[in-house]
């Protein structure tokens, strides 16, 4: 889930034509998350196939990724690796979460409160052994690149950004400023209408790019304060200090500086503070990846999605539109640079 900063950021919304150009390195598991969460019956039940698989993930990577390549974006997907212990906790919560979830989504179907049943059943997505394989399988038979992190997702995405590898991080989570990405996409995987959680409100979802540079001079701090600021909160490696929310830490740290002045001041200990910290300032990342794609195999995506119970014409069709759009793309490369030379 990561930081909440939501009530300190103001991105700039943007359109997905913005990125026209561009290669976003995104979060695999957040996004395939998303697509776990909201591509459902409306009872709240996945997309499955006749085998009771799963396939809520594959549609999702499948038709998503063709309309960033038809808007002229690449994307290179970042799986997350091992990770650290700090974050058992966390983990260990979500899983509690998910279970009890599973349990009010039952009993809201049987109660006949199919909405109810449906924002419960949202909670309930995991990641599997069999997603996680199943969609790395098509991401490589689609040619996309795709870069195994030695831990979290979000901070070899940044790392790439850094780089220049690519031109933004995408994920839902702010951790990706915590991490040092320059450039961060929201929204990017879920653009459109969506209904508020809880509530019968609808609201229209439009990718939002951070600047971590204006961001950081908004608040008036740097990233390593950014960071004790956001321990103070809580991450997903500690759980901060009870009645300190963002604003109340950005007080903190504006006026002590750091950590070390601000738990004193408080009388406050977080335990690891200083193993947190240098996570997030100087974690493990790889040099071991390409951000460059590779022509799909149409046959191996199409007898891969076919063996899910996917249309094979849908299939077909999408894989035309990403060659078109990949061929139209470098056509107009071609003609910027004919146009420049002259």
């Amino acid at each position: 889930m990561g930081v909440n900063l939501s009530g300190l950021v103001q991105p700039q919304v943007v359109d997905l034509s913005y990125l026209r150009g561009r290669t976003v390195a995104i979060d695999a598991y957040n996004m395939i998350y998303q697509f776990l969460s909201t591509i459902r019956q409306p009872d709240g039940s996945p997309l499955c196939d006749r085998e009771g698989r799963v396939t809520s993930h594959l549609s999702g990577i499948l038709y998503r990724t063709s309309n960033f390549i038809e808007q002229g974006i690449e994307p290179v997907f970042v799986f997350d690796g091992k990770p650290d212990a700090l974050k058992t906790a966390t983990l260990d919560e979500r899983r509690d979460r998910r279970e009890q979830a599973v349990i009010e989504w039952e009993e809201a179907k049987e109660a006949g409160d199919m909405e109810r049943a449906f924002s419960k059943a949202q909670q309930t997505s995991r990641m599997t052994a069999e997603i996680r394989a199943s969609s790395e399988a098509l991401l490589d038979a689609m040619g996309l690149p795709r870069v195994d992190a030695p831990a979290d997702g979000e901070a070899q995405a940044a790392y790439m950004c850094m780089k220049g590898s690519v031109y933004a991080a995408a994920s839902q989570d702010f951790d990706s400023l915590l991490f040092g990405t320059p450039l961060l996409v929201r929204n990017m995987t879920i653009t459109g209408r969506r209904k508020m959680p809880g509530k019968n409100v609808y609201r229209d979802v439009t990718p939002e790019l951070i600047s971590s540079e204006e961001f950081l001079g908004s608040l008036g701090i740097s990233k390593e304060q950014l960071v004790d600021m956001c321990i103070l909160i809580g991450t997903d490696f500690n759980p901060g200090i009870r009645g300190i929310g963002p604003k109340k830490g950005l007080k903190y740290i504006k006026e002590f500086g750091d950590l070390e002045h601000v738990l004193p001041h408080i009388g406050k200990e977080i335990p690891d503070y200083e193993e947190i910290r240098a996570i997030f300032l100087d974690g493990p990342h790889s040099d071991d990846y390409s951000t460059e794609a590779a022509e799909p195999d149409r046959e191996a995506v199409i007898e891969l999605m076919t063996a899910y119970d996917f249309s094979p014409e849908r299939v077909t069709g999408t894989l035309e539109r990403i060659e078109t759009a990949r061929k139209k793309e470098r056509e107009g490369r071609k003609q910027r640079s004919l146009d420049n030379w002259f």
